[in-house]
């Protein structure tokens, strides 16, 4: 009788057991989908935060570059505003030269006179204007020869001067506010 009671037994302990062991499997298959989820959902979180980050850091290298262009800009307005003047003034100032070279030519006469009177006017009128846009001419005579200021076309030896200095200027030179925009050309001892 035993052993059919342990048969009988068998059957219900076997749907309970399978009952059982299928609820396990169903509790460790929820785990284990609930793990998976927690994983799928901590790795979006991680990458959302990289994507965050790297999103930050591009827009703090946008803003950088901006700033840096933004300073460039304005530096180089500020520079086509100083020297916005260069190109008529280089072209000036042969024109200067020339009043100059004529103005060294004296006249006997008072037709001559009047003539040079006038030239000095206009000679006047040009260097006002000049200066007016911070022009100014380059002291050279005297002065120790600077390769920034001055141009040296000849050397000579003389015996008054030290070495490396001016002794005559050939054609004076200009800066425009404090850019050389032509050298002195000049004699310099040696």
């Amino acid at each position: 009788m035993e052993e059919k009671d342990q048969v009988k037994e068998t059957p219900e302990n076997n749907e309970q057991e399978d009952v059982v062991e299928q609820e396990l499997v169903d509790a460790d298959q929820e785990v284990v989908e609930e793990s998976a989820e927690t994983e799928t959902s901590n790795n979006e979180v991680e990458q959302l935060k990289q994507e965050k980050t790297e999103l930050y850091d591009r827009l703090l290298r946008l803003q950088a570059e901006y700033d840096n262009f933004r300073k460039r800009t304005q530096k180089e307005k500020e520079a086509d505003r100083k020297y916005r003047s260069q190109s008529l003034i280089t072209e000036l100032l042969p024109v200067v030269d020339n009043f100059e070279r004529a103005l060294a030519v004296q006249g006997g006469e008072q037709a001559t006179d009047g003539f040079v009177d006038g030239i000095k006017m206009v000679y006047k009128q040009f260097t006002d204007a000049l200066e007016k846009e911070g022009v100014e001419e380059i002291a050279a005579e005297g002065q120790s020869f600077d390769p920034h200021l001055h141009q040296a076309v000849m050397q000579v030896e003389d015996e008054q001067y030290e070495a490396n200095t001016v002794v005559e200027v050939l054609q004076k030179g200009y800066t425009l506010k404090d850019k050389v925009i032509r050298p002195a050309m000049v004699k310099v001892t040696q």
